[in-house]
């Protein structure tokens, strides 16, 4: 790696913040901020159920407003008896106020019109740090050591050949894709279809919503090449088509045939191998054919790349975002959309003709990210592509989907129902008024069943779990966009308050007293687990950037876990050391939702109106 001249008094002055951070407080805040007009609370940890006198005091210390805590008794998710406060009638703008009990302090935080602006647009320039194939511009990123060379800048690859470390024997292909481009999936160098799918929608999807809403000023600040500063929306677009590009070089050519495995349900190759018609799948990755350690820049990887083996589901993925993509662009770009169309009728077609091929986990190097089943995918991509097209065909399948019934809340790359239904609900050709009244109203009773999760959780969340999985933030994010959704449908202001709930935890108050999101809050994370942003591991390197979430909590990962070492409960399972992939991991599904939640709560601020339709 060229250490750039400028690295070291960058990575000297992260050391230094991070050093200078103040100590964790009981009395736990959104580090970033409140909206003016919007909701205001903080969580207190307490010995007992006893209320407690408290203050709000500004910059001078002064007292603004004051009064008791609300009791809410033993929280199951950190284990620890808590408080509440309630301040939403303080509307001054202020940028450095404080909760107070007796002497204990909150970290500092904002009331501001726009307290989530500017972490919307950080956390989308997180994807433009993620690209591959081309160099990283210092005018383009927030400090001149984040700038690098270009990782993969021909990323041609074939099919993997050889021995897996299961010992089976994989014959490979005779053709080669020109794969260059994408993003790099997480804090390794792969890239991968299933996760840049569910990134790339959730990124769509909250396009499609901002631009219906002629929000142009959300995301103003964030920067891409290519695109004029200020553009906003477009700023967006232009980043996520960099990942639709990659999904559509991942597929394979017409009339090539592979040989692949059809797997059982324990994921072992289910007897000999099938050569078949391969044309139209798509490859579930592109990855090395090893780990990289840490640090390693993306331009000093020089590892052996394959493409590894499609799936029904990569397949479907695929699908799924080019009828998005061929639906946004129809207009802006006639002739991308075309060729995106195409591509997912052709992967349409083979997913049917090839329906139940499943990934393969048996390689090293990379992420199995393998799926038992793919009838959420086919669900999702029949949605997006009977939203793009109107294809009758494809509205009698989505209308006959059980997705479209029960209350399930979650989703993310390996459950893409959801996002199947947040689809069709923002349906308004009249010939699909009953699809998409049916997907509303779906949407809504999620809502209504995260709402009466909130009222169990102390900390206001729409979790009322005590089990915090690898990737928890992202699954409270998740939550959070369906609320929006259902807010955006019936414009009632707990679907919102709701959403706002997430936030504040994301950015602080959790029970840990920190701000998941690098380079916002008091309290921040300095170490997450990355190859190229790893001045922890080797101070040659940079430090992270700001807007750019960890996983959080993994109360899954086990007492044996080498960094927790120990016990612990929900909230509670999370340190910030860069060699604790299970919890300190980076990943372009877990910023897209922080993408989606800022920039909603930035474009919606203000906008609490009852309404029946959706805007």
């Amino acid at each position: 790696m060229i250490v750039r001249a400028g690295l070291a008094m960058a990575a000297a002055a992260a050391l230094v913040a991070a050093g200078d951070e103040p100590p964790a407080s009981s009395i736990l805040v959104d580090q970033i901020g409140y909206e003016t007009d919007g909701p205001k609370h903080a969580i207190v940890v307490a010995a007992d159920d006893a209320p407690q006198r408290w203050t709000l005091i500004d910059a001078t210390g002064a007292v603004v407003a004051s009064g008791d805590t609300v009791p809410a008794g033993l929280d199951p998710s950190s284990g620890k008896t808590v408080q509440q406060i309630t301040f939403d009638g303080v509307h001054r703008r202020g940028t450095d106020y404080r909760l107070t009990i007796g002497t204990r302090r909150s970290a500092p935080f904002a009331i501001a019109d726009r307290p989530f602006a500017a972490a919307a647009s950080a956390a989308l320039n997180f994807f433009y740090q993620q690209r591959s194939g081309q160099p990283i511009e210092a005018r383009f990123v927030s400090r001149p050591d984040l700038a690098r060379p270009a990782g993969h800048p021909r990323d041609v690859a074939t099919c993997f050949a050889g021995h897996d470390p299961r010992g089976v024997r994989w014959p490979g292909c005779d053709y080669r894709l020109d794969v260059t481009g994408g993003w790099y999936d997480a804090g390794d160098h792969g890239k991968y279809v299933v996760n840049g799918g569910i990134a790339t929608w959730t990124l769509l999807d909250i396009g499609e919503r901002l631009a219906s809403r002629a929000s142009a000023a959300t995301l103003e600040d964030a920067r891409v090449p290519g695109v004029a500063p200020g553009a906003g929306i477009n700023t967006l677009l232009a980043e996520a088509r960099v990942e639709v590009e990659f999904l559509l070089a991942m597929q394979v050519p017409d009339g090539q045939r592979l040989t692949v495995a059809f797997r059982t349900d324990t994921g072992r190759p289910a007897g000999d191998f099938r050569t078949i018609d391969a044309g139209g799948l798509v490859h579930t990755k592109v990855a090395d054919v090893a780990w990289t350690g840490i640090p390693t820049a993306p331009a000093d990887d020089r590892m052996r790349r394959f493409l590894y083996p499609p799936s029904t589901a990569a397949t479907l993925n695929m699908v799924a975002i080019a009828a998005q993509a061929a639906r946004i662009w129809r207009h802006r770009d006639p002739a991308f959309a075309a060729r995106a169309l195409a591509a997912a009728q052709r992967g349409w077609a083979a997913a049917r003709r090839v329906p139940d091929l499943r990934a393969s986990s048996d390689f090293t190097g990379s992420g199995g990210y393998g799926d038992a089943q793919s009838a959420d995918e086919r669900f999702w991509a029949a949605a997006a592509l009977f939203a793009t097209t109107g294809d009758p065909s494809l509205g009698e399948t989505v209308a006959a989907s059980s997705f479209l019934r029960g209350n399930g809340v979650d989703f993310g790359w390996g459950d893409t129902a959801l996002p199947g239904v947040m689809t069709l609900a923002m349906l308004d050709d009249p010939r699909a008024a009953p699809i998409a009244a049916r997907a509303r109203a779906r949407i809504v009773v999620a809502a209504d069943r995260l709402l009466s999760e909130r009222q169990r959780s102390g900390y206001r969340l729409p979790y009322a779990g005590s089990r915090f999985e690898w990737g928890s933030n992202a699954t409270l994010l998740n939550r959070a966009m369906l609320l929006g959704a259902a807010w955006q449908i019936t414009r009632r202001p707990a679907f919102r308050d709701a959403v706002v709930d997430v936030a504040d935890y994301v950015f602080g108050r959790n029970a840990l007293d920190r701000s998941y999101v690098t380079g916002f809050g008091a309290r921040t994370v300095h170490q997450p687990h990355h190859r190229f942003w790893a001045h922890a591991a080797d101070p040659r390197y940079p430090a992270p950037p700001p807007g750019v979430i960890v996983g959080g909590p993994n109360s899954s990962a086990g007492v044996d876990d080498p960094v927790l070492k120990g016990r612990c409960v929900g909230q509670t399972c999370w340190r910030d050391d860069w060699r604790a992939f299970t919890m300190n991991e980076v990943a372009i599904n877990w910023n897209a939702p922080l993408v989606w939640v800022t920039a909603f709560l930035d474009a919606t601020r203000g906008q609490a109106r009852p309404s029946a339709r959706m805007r």
